[in-house]
Order: C-alpha cells, then structure tokens, then sequence
C-alpha cells in the first residue's frame, strides 16, 4: 500500500495531498458509492471530500463505520474527512446546525475541514439545481464568525473556502480572526490560476485543486482537460494515462488534489502518480497551454441578480 503524502495546513492539521472526491450528478445509490469509498480505503485513500448538497455525506460515513468494522483503519483519526456548507446555510444562525446536520449524516464527531462551498446566500431547498432568483443578500463576516465558532468547539479541526477570488480572500482576511487554511478551486491545465496560487501562498492559504480532469462525465464539466494535445502528447510519450499526467502535473503545483472516480482500478491508477515527475520541458509546454476557466456557474448569473456576468462573478478571472 502506497505511504500518501501529505500538507501542512496553517491549523497545524495534516492533510494527504490525494483526496476522493464524491461530487456528482444525479446522486447514484448510497451503496455504490458506500461500496467506492471502502474500495478507496482499501487501497490507500486516508482524504474524502464531500459536501452537505452532494447528497455523498451519509454514503462516506456507512463506508467509514465499515472500514472500522472490517479493521481497514484502525481508528477514524487515521482519515481527513472534507465537507462543505451549502448556500442556503450562509447566514449566522445557519452554519452551526448545518455543521451538526452534516456530522449526524456522516455519524462523525468532528469534520476534519469545513469549507464555505460559494461566497453566495440561497434561499429555498439545498439542491444542487437553482437559479439566480433563489440569490439573497450575504453577510460574509457574520457567517465567518459562525466558521471560526465551528472550530472554537471542536466540530471542525481546520476551516476554510471554496471557488473565492483573490479579492474576496482579501475581503475575508480584513475581518477574520482565524484565516481560511485552505482555497479549493478549479485548477487544471486548462485553468492554472496562477495568479490564484501566488496570492494564497503569500497569505498562508493551501490550495486545493478540483476538477483537475475537467470533471467529465457531469453536466458542469468538459471533456477539454483530457482532449488537450499537450495532455495527450505527454500522456503518450511517458507511457501515462491522460488522467495520471494532469493529476501529477496538478500534485507538483505544490497543492492537494481532489479526484472523483467510483472505479475501483482507476482509484488505483489515480494513486499511481507519485514515484515518477513530469519532465521540464513537458511543464513547459504545459505553463503555455491556452487558458480558459471551464467550470461556470451559471445559475448564479442574470442580468438583474446579484451578478451579472461571469467576470462579475470571479472578479475578472475568467
């Protein structure tokens, strides 16, 4: 079994760099993906991430109690469980009990990091499908306040965000008492966010990439990531999968990765990346592929809301 490698967050927490992810759309039946997270931790995963609106929480908590009970981890601090609170919670009475609900769904005392999954506040139902109209006003320092509430008791080890600009780490770091330790973002070939990267780095926050394939196979993801010629090329010349070089180029970007699959040998093959590197000129090839941001947020842009484009939306980086 592979020895996972691992980050340093500013929590002082440990995080293994390699996570399993579990976002996808329609939900598949808990106990396939009960089934996937086992499969995971038999070959060596210790990092899941899931979030309260994946519908994934309750089937990752089954697979945990399972692993114990078979004897494949000896106890649930050997894993770093990743969840996130949905926008419906993003008001100051709402993240606390959204943390709770979460870590009853997941029969977990504490979470090991809880992030902000979008800087917006919904109204209506957690689900996964909304429109720009469900959009409400959003109070980030009141709802920050409640995070650091979250780890002062103990139900989160670190706190942090999810898909948050340079100026809206800025914004969150001018108020917070504990910073965020962690940014998870889009980052693949095809949006490097490199501008991203180095602002986190200078303020102390890890990032973490997701997407990293494009998120094929979903109804917000693409097939350009795995369709790149760089990708391929290298792919083929290092006698690597597609997935495996954009997961290792992602793993050398200094971050931690997030990668879905309910694949028992692609689990495996996503495992595979650590005991070889990308070659330089490889990278360099890579540092000059095109960019263009693939995960859009549609449902969040209207002409009249809250924000009325894309670029509105990500402060520019599009």
């Amino acid at each position: 079994m592979a020895v996972m490698q691992q980050v340093m967050l500013s929590s002082g927490r440990r995080m293994p760099v390699l996570g399993m992810g579990t976002a996808t759309y329609p939900v598949p039946p808990d106990e396939i993906m009960t089934s996937a997270v086992i499969d995971a931790i038999e070959l060596g995963y210790r990092h899941f991430d899931t979030a309260s609106v994946y519908g994934s929480e309750r089937a990752v908590g089954q697979a945990i109690a399972a692993a114990l009970e078979r004897g494949l981890i000896r106890s649930r601090d050997e894993l770093f469980v990743t969840t996130k609170l949905w926008c419906t919670d993003m008001h100051a009475d709402g993240v606390v009990p959204a943390l709770q609900e979460s870590l009853r769904t997941l029969g977990l005392e504490y979470i090991d990091l809880y992030l902000i999954h979008y800087p917006v506040r919904l109204k209506g139902d957690k689900q996964m499908v909304f429109t720009s109209e469900d959009m409400i006003p959003l109070d980030m320092p009141t709802v920050w306040q409640a995070m650091e509430k979250c780890q002062g008791l103990g139900l989160a080890k670190s706190i942090g965000v999810s898909n948050f600009t340079c100026r809206k780490l800025a914004d969150l770091l001018s108020h917070a008492k504990i910073p965020p330790a962690v940014n998870q973002v889009e980052i693949n070939p095809m949006w490097q966010q490199r501008k991203l990267r180095d602002f986190c780095s200078e303020k102390g926050i890890h990032v973490t990439a997701y997407s990293l394939l494009g998120a094929v196979g979903v109804f917000w993801g693409s097939n350009a990531v795995l369709e790149c010629e760089e990708v391929k090329r290298i792919a083929e010349s290092m006698g690597k999968s597609r997935a495996q070089v954009c997961l290792r180029w992602g793993v050398e970007q200094g971050g931690s990765i997030v990668v879905k699959s309910f694949n028992k040998e692609r689990l495996k093959e996503n495992m595979e990346i650590f005991d070889w590197n990308l070659k330089e000129e490889d990278k360099e090839r890579l540092s000059l592929v095109p960019q263009k941001r693939l995960i859009l947020v549609h449902p969040f842009i209207s002409p009249n809301g809250f924000y009325k484009s894309h670029a509105d939306f990500w402060d520019g980086d599009v």
